[in-house]
């Protein structure tokens, strides 16, 4: 079990942890008096934190920098320590320390009381998935063991920490440098009924390993083999939860593709029938489908995750520049990585004081939201379950992690509808027996659609026909799906009025998800695109595959679109630019 020690800087954590070992017979042989002799050489005072500081650093300004790990076992289980950094400097490194943590203790000074970095630390243990909490008040002898200031301390904080949630299990009055209550009880707190530090962690109970939760792997990577007759195409990552057999129905999501394992692989292993949770597995499918990394392998008889674009968070900010609307940032959760807007602060606390503020458009440095986030194409995401693959993320800005939280709900947006449809078509699609990486080869030539749009006065028609002539010389299988081959035909049912603007361009999601499948390169034109609509046609399609061309004069539109052109040329200079975008991205060769 992995306990993290928390709290203010100066409250004594290391000097915990290091008595606690020292009280224990947790410590090799030798090393406490090794270290006393360290300190009488350099005529310093010994403590036990220097136990736990390790640091050349650390000893020398008293502070813990880094998170420490240090075994620790009782006849009941082994623990791994985790000494986190107090300081507010060194906030990331705490976060990092209790980020895989079960139960926290969190230390408070008796003398000095509640102080920021207590509030703030005892506020995101939540955050980070901690389960189990309990205060320990440190240096209970320096106050004379006065039961009053224990019990105005623990009432403190019992209300602090119950306004977001947070139960605390336990409240011990400790000395780090006296032992008091740490391993045995102590005759100078007979007004304490209440369990030691040890007989508080030895009652908890272990969390369900994650081998008994719903399976989920975040795919790393797809490797296809060619050498030596070798044809298999393996789906490769880290299990996350749970298990995977032989012949098991998996679910690939947000795509919603279905298939069932073939084999699972390993490097260098024998064949074996089965891959768990902690694992890096690989394995096999019966079916020649499609899938790609960021995607999260789950078993078919298993509680399915959500698949949402929009997403309500709990997360905690550590950028310099706050988290602000309108700017693009970058959120990964498991091996995906997408671009994300803040969309709304719903609630928004500074850590450190006791209020909170409902109306807020940034969350600052070292502050705490409650906000919801709008992501730039649909992930799959577990809120209740306990996952971290799926459930806890972190924010990139300018290439560094700038702030990270948790999962609290998935919300609708405007596509989710149609993407429930999408789901239900892959998971009943029935693939190509040619696999997408035999195509590829003989086209030579990834399956993308160039979608060309622009104001409704651009000559669109011209410029596609262009292109689709000019690839069309060069090689390519590629086709012009002119809006009225669908108007007239599948579409055909519909008038042609503007309230029936979003299924048309949802049944050419669809048909153009057939001709992408089929390995071609498909040039669409529709008239002055909105973002929600590109969202739409990129529901049914891969978004990947989606390359978009606006044609004219900018507008009020505010579609990010991947080129620019004018209206000059069409049929010469503009198409080069086109082709040499593809080129870049790898979809067809130079």
């Amino acid at each position: 079990m992995n306990i993290a020690v928390v709290g203010h800087v100066d409250h004594g954590k290391s000097t915990i942890v290091g008595r606690l070992l020292a009280d224990t017979g947790t410590l090799p042989d030798g090393k406490l008096e090794q270290v006393r002799a360290t300190c009488a050489r350099n005529a310093k005072p010994f403590e036990y934190a220097f136990l736990i500081d390790a640091l050349k650093e650390e000893q020398g300004q008293g502070i813990t920098i880094d998170s420490a790990r240090v075994f620790f076992k009782t006849p009941r289980r082994p623990y791994i320590i985790i000494d986190a950094p107090g300081h507010l400097e060194f906030l990331k490194n705490m976060i990092t320390g209790a980020a895989r943590a079960e139960a926290a203790l969190l230390v408070v000074d008796a003398r000095e009381g509640v102080q920021e970095n207590t509030r703030r630390h005892g506020r995101l243990l939540p955050l980070l998935g901690v389960r189990h909490v309990a205060v320990l008040v440190n240096k209970i002898d320096l106050v004379d063991y006065s039961r009053a200031a224990f019990c105005a301390l623990e009432h403190e904080l019992r209300e602090f920490l119950g306004g977001y949630g947070v139960t605390i299990e336990a409240c011990i009055p400790v000395s780090g440098r006296e032992g008091t209550n740490l391993a045995a009880r102590a005759p100078e707190t007979p007004w304490y009924a209440g369990p030691t530090v040890v007989e508080f962690l030895d009652a908890l109970e272990e969390e369900p390993a994650p081998v008994e939760k719903p399976f989920r792997m975040p795919v790393q990577g797809v490797y296809k083999f060619t050498a030596q007759g070798d044809d298999r195409r393996i789906v490769a990552g880290g299990v996350a939860s749970g298990r995977l057999r032989v012949g098991d129905e998996v679910l690939f999501y947000p795509s919603g593709k279905r298939s069932r394992v073939k084999t699972l692989e390993g490097f260098n292993v024998d064949p074996r029938a089965e891959a768990g949770a902690g694992e890096a597995a690989g394995f096999t499918l019966t079916d020649q489908i499609y899938v790609q990394r960021g995607e999260v392998a789950c078993r078919a008889d298993e509680e399915r995750p959500s698949v949402a674009a929009r997403i309500r968070v709990s997360l905690f900010w550590l950028g310099t520049q706050p988290l602000v609307r309108g700017r693009q940032y970058r959120l990964k959760l498991g091996t995906a990585s997408v671009g994300m807007e803040l969309e709304a602060v719903e609630q928004l606390v500074d850590a450190s004081e006791l209020g909170e503020r409902d109306t807020a458009d940034a969350v600052q440095r070292h502050e705490v939201a409650e906000c919801v986030l709008r992501l730039e194409r649909p992930l799959a995401v577990d809120a209740e379950i306990g996952i971290a693959a799926t459930g806890r993320f972190v924010i990139v800005d300018e290439w560094e992690i700038r702030g990270g939280g948790i999962v609290r709900e998935a919300l609708p947006d405007p596509q989710a509808a149609v993407r429930e449809r999408v789901l239900v078509r892959n998971a009943k699609w029935e693939p190509s027996g040619i696999p997408f990486e035999r195509r590829v080869e003989r086209y030579a030539q990834l399956p993308a659609m160039v979608l060309i749009t622009g104001p409704r006065d651009a000559d669109r028609k011209s410029l596609a026909r262009a292109l689709e002539a000019r690839l069309f010389e060069e090689g390519r299988l590629v086709y012009f799906l002119g809006i009225g081959n669908l108007l007239y035909g599948v579409d055909a049912d519909l008038e042609r009025t503007g309230v029936h603007r979003h299924e048309h361009l949802r049944r050419l999601g669809e048909v153009a998800n057939l001709m992408l499948d089929a390995g071609m390169l498909l040039v669409v034109t529709a008239a002055e695109l909105t973002p929600d609509e590109l969202d739409l046609v990129g529901t049914a399609v891969e978004p990947g595959r989606i390359h978009t061309v606006w044609l004219g004069g900018r507008g009020p539109n505010d579609l990010a679109s991947d080129l620019v052109v004018d209206d000059s040329d069409l049929g010469g200079e503009q198409v080069e630019r086109i082709c040499r975008l593809l080129e870049e991205r790898g979809v067809v060769g130079r």
